[in-house]
């Protein structure tokens, strides 16, 4: 990989992105690298003690971020 460019692995990063986690080129480009890199994390990670959020805890989320 020496001498590649950062648009080429930005490019190779942001493809990944869309096939593992349904990110758009949008929501790639807002991310920060350190949330890219926890969201990969949890996808590479062995550990079964990880668990998706229930529904309190999306609730507290949706009234943190009313964006959506």
């Amino acid at each position: 990989m020496a001498g590649e460019t950062f648009t080429g692995h930005a490019a190779r990063l942001a493809g990944l992105s869309a096939v593992l986690i349904g990110w758009r080129p949008d929501d790639f480009w807002a991310a920060t690298p350190d949330e890219l890199a926890g969201v990969l994390a949890v996808l590479m990670s062995d550990d079964t003690t990880v668990v998706p959020p229930d529904a309190a805890m999306l609730a507290k989320l949706k009234e943190q971020f009313p964006d959506g």
